[in-house]
């Protein structure tokens, strides 16, 4: 079935389930009359018709009781004659005083329907007695009220339906030919009109059969409209509601006493419900009635609910809970036939950075192209699943066993280039863990969490990979677990345990320390030294970064703040990472920790990475010129790794440049390595930007950049990131040591 729309509004989605059950509902509306009209012809003595009618009533309505009344001999009271309840339910009727009973029914002079949204003046009787909703309807002979069918229910929501209240007035209308035939013992013919204008009311389609020649009988007029034509006299042949004409000759259906069964028609293009049951015609002999229900819709209905159920709603992309069934019912194949297979699973690179920094619209989008993108890879087309926020899974089968490679390579392929939204290219690349089936795992819980933690260590090692799973990804797991549960432990605890060590940046023209960089490490009260390797891919895997963030912004500037009131004025560098950044509250958070401190701004320089490019230009621009505005710097940390442009440091309005040191490792030697440096520094007194280099480890490097008249350098030639106490001592003589370095000689 194919609809012109994949997304669903909840809105639509309920009105949907709203249409189904209505549908349903008219279904076995139909089912309970004809049942009903197959009474007509019983042997039974009317109190046991009566039985099986209350019972049929009460099965279908879901009701609390219903009960058939008639008058005494004397015509004085109203009396319960026959009542219905479902197990364990109350008999209202039998308990309320007859001549109470017999004044609400004098008064009826019809219909009597009382529920939450119908109130009459016998309500307050029945909610008292525990009746919150009846319909009361009269069985009329020759003109005058003779019994009545009492339908209640103590649900204090029940509202009835208008073709509920129909379908009492219709089963009343049987009643009466019923209690007719009993008395006059004629034949069905006298009723025929009455049961013709019964069947011609009911919602869905009804024709009678001649079981011998096949020609129909009778058609009510839902079925001549159906069929748009009257029908009778007719071969059912000529319609083919019953979806096997090819057997006509020697029907199937008809040598049955009752048949049920959905079919398609293909000439109507339509779904029906049909019916058969054996009943005796107004001549005595036996003929078939064939109940025809067009459940078009309800099958539209049922395949947008399976849609719903199976897919994600925003990608079109199957779901997790298709995927875990795909995945279980493709292990149980391949034990069984000895085949293998992959699942692939796949976790975006920095979504959130994107998402929280350009808005979720951005995000939306990006998920949509993805989506697209992997749906077009041979091989995969259609097993493709989102089973998360920014988490995919692709099932590579036994049949694309021998492209697996391929697969891999085209996927990869996909997440390397630029992804064009609203006319801006963003990089967003994804980490991928891959497991083997059955090899890996037997069980859809065991694959995916392999698959998860292979994923997780293509994370750590940098991103924008792929790992395979091997047995040693356990133990990671484990320390991974374990990682996360301290990581929080410590931030619920006030974060004290995240220390902050100092590496010194120095000025070569005057040779001296003229401030640090503040890095964050993690000495665990339970784990000991964690490396910032191992916790921080972590913490910004689980968003816990941010929180971090903010704790070490606060301690970094006091620490800044300590220096100034012992007469050391320097700078610090901190560190704010693109989750941090593209926040909506950062210059906030900024400001806070300044004003919190009382450092002085201009003490302040804050670095950011060059993964800033992945965000939209023009929102960035503006976050760093409101953060500058409160008087701090900015610093573009690792400059040269990743997609920078001096044009775009120069829109960004940088403070310094950050040279990373790849490009140092080789300086003394490397051609390359030296042109990019002198570049960098003769380009930077145009722009009016500071240039560091970072990673300065040799006297042969030193002397090579002072060459180049490079002016701010970092590295171990001069410290190791070290304790901010220790580094107050050894650099800036706080705390009245008199030891100092001497720059010259280090």
């Amino acid at each position: 079935m194919n609809f012109e729309s994949r997304d669903i509004s909840e809105a639509e989605y309920n009105k949907l389930l709203k249409d189904l059950e209505n549908l349903e509902y008219e279904k076995k509306r139909s089912e309970a009359i004809t049942s009903i009209i197959q009474l007509l012809e019983s042997e039974l003595s009317f109190e046991m018709i009566a039985e099986e009618i209350v019972r049929i009533i009460g099965e279908f309505l879901g009701v609390s009781n219903v009960t058939i009344c008639k008058w005494n001999t004397e015509q004085t009271k109203v009396q319960p004659t026959v009542e219905w309840l479902p197990k364990g339910g109350t008999p209202y009727f039998a308990k309320v005083d007859e001549e109470l009973l017999t004044e609400y029914i004098i008064k009826m002079k019809g219909t009597l329907v009382c529920d939450e949204n119908n109130q009459s003046e016998v309500t307050p009787l029945l909610v008292k007695r525990g009746i919150y909703a009846m319909i009361a309807e009269p069985v009329v002979l020759n003109g005058n009220q003779v019994m009545y069918i009492l339908v209640a229910d103590s649900d204090r929501n029940r509202s009835w339906r208008s073709n509920t209240i129909q379908f009492i007035v219709d089963v009343c209308k049987i009643l009466q030919d019923i209690l007719e035939k009993n008395i006059s013992k004629n034949s069905l013919v006298s009723s025929y009109n009455a049961i013709k204008e019964i069947l011609d009311n009911i919602g869905n389609g009804l024709f009678v059969i001649d079981k011998t020649t096949k020609k129909i009988l009778f058609a009510n007029n839902t079925m001549k409209m159906m069929a748009k034509d009257d029908m009778e006299g007719e071969l059912c042949s000529k319609y083919g509601f019953c979806g096997m004409r090819h057997k006509c000759e020697n029907c199937d259906i008809l040598k049955e006493s009752s048949a049920y069964f959905e079919t398609y028609a293909n000439d109507r293009q339509a779904w029906y419900d049909v019916k058969f049951n054996d009943i005796l015609w107004v001549d005595g002999r036996t003929v078939a009635i064939c109940n025809v229900l067009n459940i078009t819709e309800k099958k539209k209905i049922e395949k947008r609910i399976e849609f719903q159920a199976n897919n994600d709603f925003l990608t079109g992309l199957y779901n997790r809970m298709r995927c875990e069934f795909d995945i279980d019912k493709r292990i149980r194949n391949a034990e069984a036939n000895g085949l293998k297979g992959y699942i692939l699973f796949l976790d975006l690179d920095n979504f959130k950075h994107l998402n929280d920094g350009l808005g979720h619209q951005y995000g939306d989008m990006l998920l949509k192209i993805i989506s697209l993108g992997l749906q077009q890879i041979k091989g995969i087309e259609d097993s493709c699943y989102r089973v998360g926020g920014d988490e995919f899974v692709i099932i590579v089968e036994n049949e694309q066993i021998d492209r697996a490679d391929e697969i891999l390579r085209d996927v990869k392929e996909l997440f390397n280039k630029p992804w064009e939204l609203n006319g801006t290219e963003y990089y967003c690349t994804m980490s991928m863990g891959v497991v083997s089936y059955p090899e890996d795992g037997k069980s859809v819980q065991e694959l995916i969490k392999k698959a998860d933690i292979a994923m997780y260590d293509a994370k750590k090692s940098g991103k924008n990979r792929i790992v395979f799973y091997n047995a040693k990804n356990e133990s990671s797991s484990i320390k991974r677990l374990d990682l996360e549960n301290n990581m929080r432990s410590a931030i619920a605890l006030g974060g004290n345990e995240f220390e902050v060590y100092i590496q010194p940046i120095i000025d070569l023209e005057k040779e001296e320390c003229i401030g640090g960089e503040a890095l964050i490490r993690w000495n665990s009260n339970n784990l000991g030294f964690i490396a910032p390797n191992d916790f921080i891919p972590l913490a910004e895997h689980l968003g816990l970064i941010v929180c971090i963030g903010e704790m070490f912004l606060r301690r970094a500037c006091e620490i800044c703040k300590n220096w100034s009131d012992k007469g050391v004025d320097k700078t610090i560098h901190i560190n704010l990472s693109i989750v941090q950044l593209v926040q909506n509250n950062i210059v906030e958070v900024i400001n806070k920790a300044i004003s919190d401190s009382g450092v002085n701004p201009a003490n302040i320089i804050l670095e950011v990475t060059e993964s800033l490019a992945i965000n939209d230009m023009n929102n960035m621009k503006k976050v760093i010129k409101e953060i500058k505005e409160l008087g701090v710097e900015i610093a573009l940390d690792d400059f040269g790794t990743g997609y920078s442009s001096l044009n775009y440091i120069k829109q960004m309005d940088f403070d310094i440049i950050k040279v990373d040191k790849i490009f140092v490792d080789d300086i003394v030697s490397d051609d390359y390595a030296q042109t990019f440096v002198r570049l960098i520094t003769e380009l930077s007194e145009k722009l009016g930007v500071k240039v560091c280099i970072e990673g300065v480890e040799t006297r042969e490097q030193l002397e090579t950049l002072k060459a180049m008249k490079v002016s701010l350098i970092q590295g171990y030639l001069y410290g190791k990131p070290i304790p901010y106490r220790e580094f107050e001592r050894v650099f800036l003589g706080i705390n009245q040591y008199e030891e100092h370095i001497d720059l010259t000689t280090n």
